[in-house]
């Protein structure tokens, strides 16, 4: 989500910009800006859509000067339009921005009480206000952007400028990433390593909490308290298009190891721990609107309909209100039964998914209220609906939905927790307790990719096998229907999931020594139970392969390969043991050298029925 590209140097620093910002360009936006600084003092275009409408008005109206920022905007607080468009300025302030403040409201009301006036809707520039408002006060440029830093909670990486000190460029990170260039008397910073590769190798990561001051002279590194720093200096030798893939060999795996990001952007600056809620900006119905709702539907597609699946559990159990789940090109045309009290909830990752939007537009046209879970801002299902809930996954390359699909169930679990408190279903202690297991997440998923050398060694074994048996019960049995589908797509080996209490209905005739059986058992309510059917399968020889946690952890010696993952709330577990279906898929396809990004037969969006 979103690029920064800031240049201090010699050369015109707007086109250097601009090429960077098209390096970045994978990592999705719908609007974009630059600003550079010389003696005339700051000037700023903006344009709303594609870098081609900024590289327009800049011809029209060129920007002169050697300092400048750069930025590609995906919308998170305020619309796509030229307004909300970054930079933003406030006095002799100009702040490119990504991440999200989540006390910016806050700041905001103060700002406007100290006589602040803000022209768009955005968080950003809150930020510019601020660091203009110490700026006021006297101590300098650097003075005034630490002591705003030190007043901002939530995730930035920003770069500024100001006019009363036009050869300095500052920058910082808190959550968002941030990497400096160092050329020959020049120097760069970026969101990502493709903006600046093609005028140096010579690399600095920034971490949370530190910021890089840029000047003629050199580069200076400091925490916000302002004690100086030393950074080491790195190569990096990767081509232009590795680059892109962040070094990974495959889009697919740079977005499954991209999750703990795009989870933790999911759920920044929806946690109200004080009030015991949930805050979904874009949602546009009131906790009474909330509250009147007798029935949900949730329809979608492919990986999205497994995800509602899992949708299911959590809004019944929080919420305790009935959904039905449907495909989205069977909900269009069985009639379904909807009024005013029937709440639809459609999901779909890009927005553009045929059959989905035919399915809201029954729904509205039988007078359903229809709210989306997206990926991608002002998209035709978000533009069509009622209210949305985006997820924050930046975009997503590989065919093969991942971070779609795990930021997807983060969503609903905080619907259903705002669904659950409007409904008074779910008291507020009850919802801090979710809240705080919510913010564990990434942290937990970093321990699930850990699994990704061992799961690697295990999928050459299995890449010969010509079919898959996946197996899970309760919440885990849309994620072995989503395993099933992600070893389909991408190595084209014949895959099944299936409820593990129907195995002896059916799937127990397919069990000999050649099928490899997935199973997956964390330490839950029905852990017991999903055992014996494990049992089942090794008595008749199947090859058994466990994801689990807790206590399974001891069935290593009843299985032919274990994974075991962290203790966690078994409302998070569907995301936790999504990794190693991931994985497994992934590396299984590679030993079998298929088009691992775009698999034969499949496109990324299906806009047409």
């Amino acid at each position: 989500m979103c690029g920064i590209v800031g240049y201090l140097g010699s050369a015109e620093a707007s086109p250097i910009v601009l090429e960077g910002l098209r390096k970045l360009e994978y990592r999705g936006y719908d609007s974009a800006g630059i600003a550079t600084i010389s003696d005339g003092g700051i000037r700023m275009l903006r344009a709303q859509g594609k870098l081609v409408n900024l590289e327009q008005r800049l011809k029209e109206q060129p920007l002169i000067g050697t300092r400048a920022i750069g930025h590609t905007r995906w919308a998170t607080h305020g619309r796509p339009s030229e307004i909300n468009a970054h930079p933003h300025k406030a006095g002799q302030i100009v702040v490119v921005h990504n991440g999200i403040i989540e006390n910016y409201l806050e700041l905001k009301q103060m700002l406007q009480h100290k006589g602040h006036n803000f022209s768009s809707d955005t968080d950003t520039e809150i930020i510019a206000h601020l660091i203009e408002e110490h700026f006021k006060q006297g101590g300098g440029f650097e003075l005034a952007v630490r002591h705003a830093l030190n007043e901002v909670r939530g995730a930035y990486a920003i770069a500024v400028l100001c006019e009363a000190e036009p050869d300095l460029l500052i920058a910082a990170k808190h959550g968002s990433p941030l990497v400096v260039g160092r050329g020959a008397d020049e120097y760069f910073v970026a969101s990502d390593i493709p903006a600046m590769l093609a005028h140096t190798r010579q690399m600095i990561f920034l971490e949370d909490g530190e910021m890089v001051i840029f000047a003629p002279q050199g580069l200076r590194f400091c925490d916000l308290a302002g004690t100086t720093l030393e950074k080491e200096e790195k190569t990096i030798t990767w081509s232009p298009l590795m680059a892109e893939k962040g070094g990974y060999k495959h889009f697919m795996l740079k977005e499954i190891y991209e999750q703990p990001r795009a989870i933790a952007d999911t759920i920044a600056g929806r946690l109200r721990e004080n009030e015991g809620d949930i805050y979904l900006g874009d949602l546009k119905l009131n906790t009474q609107q909330l509250a009147g709702f007798e029935k949900i539907f949730i329809v979608a597609c492919g990986t999205s309909w497994h995800a509602a699946l899992v949708g299911k559990f959590y809004l019944e159990k929080l919420c305790r209100i009935p959904v039905e789940v449907d495909i989205a090109s069977e909900f269009r045309y069985r009639d379904p039964i909807v009024n005013a009290k029937t709440l639809i909830l459609v999901i779909s990752q890009s927005g553009e998914t045929a059959d989905t939007l035919a399915a809201l537009r029954e729904a509205h046209g039988k007078g359903g209220k229809v709210l989306c879970i997206c990926n991608v801002v002002d998209s035709s299902i978000a533009r069509e609906s009622d209210g949305v809930i985006y997820t924050h996954a930046g975009p997503e390359i590989g065919v093969a939905s991942t971070k779609a699909f795990t930021t997807q169930l983060v969503a609903l679990l905080l619907f259903a927790l705002r669904l659950g408190r409007a409904r008074n279903s779910l008291s507020a202690d009850e919802c801090r307790q979710k809240m705080q297991a919510l913010v564990t997440l990434p942290r937990l998923l970093e321990s699930c990719l850990e699994l990704d050398g061992a799961i690697e060694k295990i999928a050459r074994e299995l890449s010969a096998a010509r079919d898959f048996l996946y197996l899970g019960r309760g919440n885990q049995y849309p994620i072995a229907l989503e395993g099933a589908l992600k070893l389909k797509e991408i190595s084209y080996i014949h895959a099944e999931g299936y409820p593990a209490g129907e195995m002896k209905h059916g799937p127990i005739a397919l069990i000999d020594e050649q099928l490899p059986v997935v199973v997956i058992v964390p330490d839950n309510a029905t852990f017991d139970k999903v055992v014996s059917n494990m049992e089942e399968v090794r008595a008749r020889g199947g090859r058994v392969i466990v994801v689990t946690s807790g206590q399974g952890c001891r069935l290593e010696t009843a299985c032919e390969s274990l994974f075991c993952l962290p203790e966690a709330d078994d409302d998070l577990m569907p995301i936790l043991t999504s990794i190693p279906m991931q994985l497994l898929a992934y590396h299984v396809a590679v030993y079998k050298g298929t088009d691992v990004d775009q698999p034969r037969n499949l496109a990324k969006s299906v806009t047409v029925e």
